[in-house]
């Protein structure tokens, strides 16, 4: 069905407009129908999709009036119309009635001197008074009437001498032209609505309109989701029905938005913003925006994840711990029923049993395993240092600090997890501070007065009995509470000796790319191997199987060689950080070889990094960092 339609009152005006209509208009459909007929056109073809509406006189008018949603074109009466009429009506006398409607005399009065008549109007708003203004123009004294289609069926039904005010071709084209522009505005109008329209389909946010009489005028599919409330019941309902809690009468009132408010809807906590709609200093509505908290709150953590994780992820899961050990097995499937909550955990064991490495893994089989995961060792660093690395600080905050500030590791781990080595090292009055964080879930950054909310996962590793250095007031009793809720013991390999063969054969085939020859252990080296108390557990079993690719040159590897490297790593070997003859002249010739890289230098010397520290500290030798 074509957008406009051109609705003809009688035979003659349709005939016309099909004669211009066919060069250049095709596309607008023709209809005759006078007055009521017209009416009922117009509602059919409204129906089926027409949009504009061309006519002239009383049917254009009971067209309009009718309440259709259809735009009405009037055909325009035109000087030269008019001219035409009168030279047709001075044939018979020059007193002329025009009896027509008010949209068709505009310009009839201002020609009677002109064309040298004397006219008279007699305007008519309804069909019905046609008949009356017919009379009165004759008893007046009228010669001859001219008019619409109304007046000329009033005239010949008493024989009146009359004539028609014919539409000329250049009123027709002028309303042809004029319902195309309108037809050309409202299809940009659509574009530009249902693109809006699209927008706010696919917002992230709820949104809802309301006019001036707080009916809602649009609800999107995600204000839909969040309500619960069908967007097509919701339209044309007073908002009050729909969400009361709203109230919208203030911001309607004085026209001032009003902004990030906390509300609930249907069970669900909402970030609302709402914005008056002024137009001319006049609130006609307004616009509702919300989202689901919950949602906000995905996002912070997304972004905190984008600015902050680099380099804070796991290398390590479940599957990469290698066992067969009856000891290590309950071990690991307890584990993972720690992953499955959100209570902190402490991990308990010896240096080198895995204790990051089952950090990692939980971390990994939690439901926070997109999140980052931070890792910090607590006697790596002197105090000062920790808690500005641990909590933040802000520009300026002390001496050297970085003008733009820096988040802590706490900010950092938001909506993932935090491992804490070597808990037992931090100092006395950090751990005060570190249990303010834990227990209240917020941060405070050094020189600030801004709390920050966080949602970390913490969990702590030490190789120390926690309990008796809460019983000797060397760390707080609160603080081990708060972090022992779950506890997790990894067994020494020294208890899983099944594990040994099976570890060593795992680090011979990782490490077998630095070498270019095959290696394979002897069952006499298995058997060395075994015998072996390991103080240094898996991280010393790994730097022995280093050491022998290193330096073994033959396939086979025997007892001999791993007994040679065992009886030097016994030498070495420090697992309570006892100061030994000439240690300080080997730490310094390590530290020297290594120009000061401590990780590198504790593993020559074979003992953990942390070891290495708790050694210069008893030597008075200050760590730089």
């Amino acid at each position: 069905m074509s957008l406009i339609a051109f609705i003809a009152p009688d035979m003659s005006l349709f005939e016309s407009a099909r004669q211009l209509f066919k060069t250049h208009h095709s596309d607008i459909h023709i209809v005759k129908g006078l007055l009521h007929e017209g009416v009922a056109i117009a509602t059919a073809l409204c129906s089926k999709g027409t949009e504009i509406i061309i006519s002239r006189g009383g049917t254009a008018t009971a067209i309009r009036n009718a309440g259709l949603e259809i735009t009405v074109v009037e055909i325009p009466i035109t000087g030269f119309d008019i001219i035409r009429t009168v030279e047709k009506a001075k044939l018979h006398g020059r007193t002329i009635g025009a009896v027509t409607f008010s949209s068709l005399l505009q310009e009839a009065d201002c020609l009677s001197p002109i064309l040298g008549v004397d006219i008279r109007l007699y305007p008519i708003d309804a069909e019905e008074e046609a008949d009356t203004q017919v009379s009165q123009a004759f008893q007046d004294g009228v010669d001859v009437v001219i008019g619409g289609f109304i007046t000329k069926q009033v005239t010949q039904k008493r024989d009146y001498p009359f004539e028609l005010i014919e539409s000329g071709a250049e009123g027709i084209l002028q309303a042809a032209q004029e319902a195309k522009r309108i037809a050309h505005a409202r299809n940009l109008e659509k574009e530009k609505t249902s693109l809006f329209r699209a927008v706010l389909n696919y917002a992230y946010e709820g949104i809802i309109s309301v006019d001036s009489q707080y009916r809602i005028t649009f609800f999107n599919p995600i204000a839909e989701q969040i309500t619960g409330i069908n967007s097509i019941k919701a339209t044309g309902k007073n908002i009050a029905e729909v969400w009361p809690e709203l109230n919208l009468k203030q911001v309607m009132h004085t026209g001032k938005d009003d902004l990030a408010h906390i509300l609930k809807i249907n069970e669900v906590d909402v970030l609302c913003n709402k914005i008056a709609i002024v137009v001319n200093n006049t609130t006609v509505g307004a616009v509702v925006t919300f989202q689901d908290v919950t949602q906000i709150q995905q996002m912070e953590a997304r972004v905190r994840h984008r600015i902050y994780d680099f380099g804070h992820i796991t290398n390590y899961s479940f599957k990469n711990i290698e066992s067969t050990s009856t000891e290590l097995i309950p071990t690991i499937e307890m584990a993972k029923d720690f992953a499955l909550t959100h209570s902190s955990i402490l991990i308990i064991g010896e240096t080198g049993t895995g204790k990051e490495v089952f950090a990692q893994s939980i971390h990994n089989y939690s439901e926070r395993h997109q999140g980052p995961f931070v890792a910090i060792n607590c006697a790596a660093l002197p105090s000062q240092i920790l808690e500005s690395e641990l909590f933040g600080y802000v520009g300026g905050a002390f001496t050297g600090a970085n003008p733009k500030g820096k988040p802590g590791l706490f900010e950092v781990a938001h909506g993932g997890t935090i491992f804490l080595d070597e808990i037992a090292e931090m100092e006395y009055v950090t751990q005060g501070k570190l249990l303010r964080i834990v227990q209240e879930k917020k941060v405070m950054r050094l020189g600030s007065d801004r709390v920050i909310p966080i949602d970390v996962r913490v969990i702590a590793a030490t190789n120390k009995n926690l309990k008796n250095l809460v019983n000797e007031n060397k760390f707080r009793a609160d603080l081990y509470y708060r972090l022992n809720v779950l506890q997790l013991r990894i067994p020494p390999l020294r208890n899983r000796k099944e594990d040994i063969k099976l570890l060593a054969q795992f680090f011979l085939k990782e490490h077998k790319g630095f070498i270019k020859h095959h290696l394979k252990l002897a069952p006499s080296a298995i058997k060395a191997l075994t015998e072996y108390t390991w103080p240094g557990n898996i991280r010393e079993l790994q730097n022995i199987i280093e050491r022998v690719i290193a330096v073994h040159k033959i396939e086979t590897i025997d007892a001999a060689i791993i007994n040679r490297l065992l009886g030097d790593q016994q030498d070495n070997n420090d697992n309570h950080a006892d100061i030994l003859p000439n240690e300080l002249e080997e730490i310094k010739k390590a530290l020297a070889l290594t120009k000061g890289k401590y990780a590198e230098a504790a593993k020559i010397l074979g003992i953990s990094r942390s070891t290495l520290w708790r050694k210069l500290k008893r030597f008075g030798i200050q760590k730089t960092v």
